[in-house]
């Protein structure tokens, strides 16, 4: 097995996310009482090193406000992909997850301008290895679970480029530009966001049908 083996990258992919996801738990616990931790306290909290947290985020604020919409986010969306009555719907499951995400927009969006002018131009950092995101995989896991009905049915080529072109309208740079370029409501924001993703839904499972 070489080590550009699939099964050997999904396996480090999978590390890169958990170690991730506990240096951002680490922070959300931290920040409970409203202060802020130190990076030296958040490592020693996710039992990780400075160096690794700086891997993943290049400064302390980066992390913060990563941890602060984890926060805002997970609670509803893990409830919405929990939903019994939604198993089987794929375009239905996606249209809940974005109206969950947008749920908390009016707290949500302002931190995710930030960390978009964060992630686009960061600073430069010693410690940062470049094939690492620089931006949370939160959005593209939550898809990948919100379609999971369909893992069985697309093809892999089919169900990642799926993936792909949800993460291009579910999230906050469609929101950026449907309010700055359209200036919609956030009502009006929702309607195109969820229609969109829903047509995108139903386009790839009408073409794999079409292929049978």
């Amino acid at each position: 097995m070489t080590s550009d083996d699939p099964v050997r990258r999904g396996g480090r992919e999978a590390q890169r996310r958990r170690t991730r996801k506990a240096i951002v738990d680490a922070a959300i616990r931290l920040s409970a009482d409203g202060a802020t931790p130190s990076i030296d306290e958040i490592a020693a909290d996710a039992d990780v090193s400075r160096r690794t947290i700086y891997t993943y985020f290049p400064t302390l604020d980066h992390l913060l406000i990563d941890a602060t919409l984890g926060a805002f986010n997970e609670p509803p969306i893990e409830e919405v992909l929990a939903d019994p009555a939604l198993a089987d719907d794929p375009a239905a499951r996606v249209v809940a997850l974005i109206r969950a995400m947008l749920q908390h927009s009016s707290q949500s969006l302002p931190l995710g301008r930030r960390l978009i002018r964060l992630t686009v131009d960061p600073p430069v950092n010693d410690a940062q290895e470049p094939d690492v995101p620089r931006r949370s995989p939160r959005r593209v896991i939550w898809l990948e679970r919100a379609c999971e009905p369909l893992r069985g049915t697309l093809s892999e080529e089919s169900f990642r480029r799926l993936i792909s072109a949800l993460t291009v309208v579910g999230g906050w740079e469609a929101q950026i530009t449907l309010r700055d370029v359209l200036g919609l409501d956030p009502q009006a924001e929702e309607e195109a966001i969820t229609w969109a993703a829903r047509v995108l839904v139903e386009a790839a499972i009408t073409e794999h049908d079409h292929q049978q």
